[in-house]
């Protein structure tokens, strides 16, 4: 049920940012107080996860493609764990480092990285094999966007080129 919380949440976060805030200051603030409740959402993970059993905890399953076998299936392992947790933790550390470096698209930069979120939490968790391929190679295209929009002036543009077809 938390995976679940967290993951929706994701989704809210996303919706608002993109349906609200023309203000940049107020934008900024919304986006890094979320961000930090994304993450005290996932350090309630490690404090109700169990060390003792072998099993996915925290599972979820809902039928999605039922022709091809395809279930949307959450769980978290003991590896998983802290990848999610790692990942909701350098979210806010993004907001805050480009506090003042970036000053033109910011909502569309915070969207993105609320994206990046959603689909890396999803990859840590999922348990279909297709779905981890989808939410994978989805990483991509936000990540391409924040490399060749927002990266450094002089090669960005070549930089999000080779970070999209070498990886």
């Amino acid at each position: 049920m938390i995976i679940n919380l967290i993951i929706m949440n994701t989704l809210i976060i996303f919706c608002y940012l993109f349906l609200n805030y023309k203000d940049i200051r107020r934008l900024k603030v919304f986006a890094l107080y979320s961000s930090f409740l994304m993450l005290l959402a996932s350090l309630a993970l490690i404090i109700w996860f169990q060390n003792d059993t072998s099993y996915f905890q925290f599972f979820f399953e809902s039928p999605w493609l039922a022709f091809f076998n395809i279930q949307y299936s959450l769980g978290i392992d003991g590896l998983s764990l802290f990848f999610v947790v790692l990942s909701t933790f350098l979210i806010p550390f993004c907001i805050l480092i480009s506090w003042t470096s970036i000053i033109y698209r910011l909502k569309e930069y915070f969207l993105l990285f609320f994206i990046i979120e959603w689909l890396l939490i999803n990859v840590f968790c999922v348990l279909d094999i297709f779905l981890f391929y989808i939410f994978f190679e989805a990483i991509l295209l936000p990540m391409f966007l924040v490399i060749g929009i927002w990266g450094s002036r002089t090669e960005r543009v070549q930089a999000s080129y080779q970070f999209f077809f070498i990886h």
